[in-house]
């Protein structure tokens, strides 16, 4: 189950994530900061949330923000965890993001930065956001762009190299999956990140 070796790999790199991927890491979470455009009212889940590097910026901004954070890796929550003890209106769980543990229109906003690769289901991930997303909420999707050469190059990479990796998508691809899962495309734009990195931000809402 891809599940299972995502949570492996990152479970192993917990302690070192963030060093390894710092440039990387601050240069795309304040892109997706900036492409949120989340208020202090508004309260936050964050699918796939890592080490809690993008609750740190949220809360730098807005220090009273309700923030929830799942991820498959008990060992990047930790850290999440230890980040973000002084706020107590900031939480994390250990969850799929398959299986949400949330009730029905329980969030304004769910954010998911560069952990869409990762997923095996990926109608079955949007079909979840929405049905935890309110009405009026909205969804933003950061991720790989196979757009990019570089990124077409990775993906085949780490497909005969990668357990954990299930399959980058070009924009067009992305467009389609929200569609599917009956989500309307509010903002989609495309950034490069130095020579190498070359992403997608995807902002849609229910249809």
């Amino acid at each position: 189950m891809i599940e299972n070796k995502v949570s492996q790999q990152y479970n192993q790199l917990a302690k070192i994530y963030d060093s390894r991927w710092k440039k990387y890491i601050n240069d795309t979470l304040t892109f997706l900061q900036t492409c949120a455009e989340i208020s202090p009212n508004e309260t936050v889940l964050d699918v796939a949330c890592g080490t809690g590097e993008f609750e740190r910026l949220l809360l730098s901004q807005h220090s009273n923000l309700q923030i929830i954070g799942v991820d498959i890796s008990e060992n990047m929550l930790a850290i999440a965890q230890d980040k973000c003890s002084s706020f107590p209106q900031v939480s994390f769980q250990l969850a799929s993001a398959k299986a949400l543990p949330f009730a029905d229109n329980s969030f304004d906003v769910i954010v998911s930065a560069s952990s869409f690769h990762y997923f095996d289901e990926p109608l079955v991930v949007l079909a979840e956001m929405r049905r935890v997303l309110k009405p009026e909420g909205k969804v933003i999707i950061l991720d790989w762009c196979k757009d990019f050469l570089f990124c077409q190059i990775l993906d085949i990479f780490l497909k005969f190299f990668d357990d954990a990796h299930e399959q980058c998508y070009t924009e067009q691809e992305l467009h389609n999956f929200l569609k599917k899962a009956n989500f309307v495309i509010y903002r989609s734009t495309k950034v490069r990140f130095g020579l190498v990195w070359g992403l997608m931000a995807v902002t849609s809402r229910k249809n």
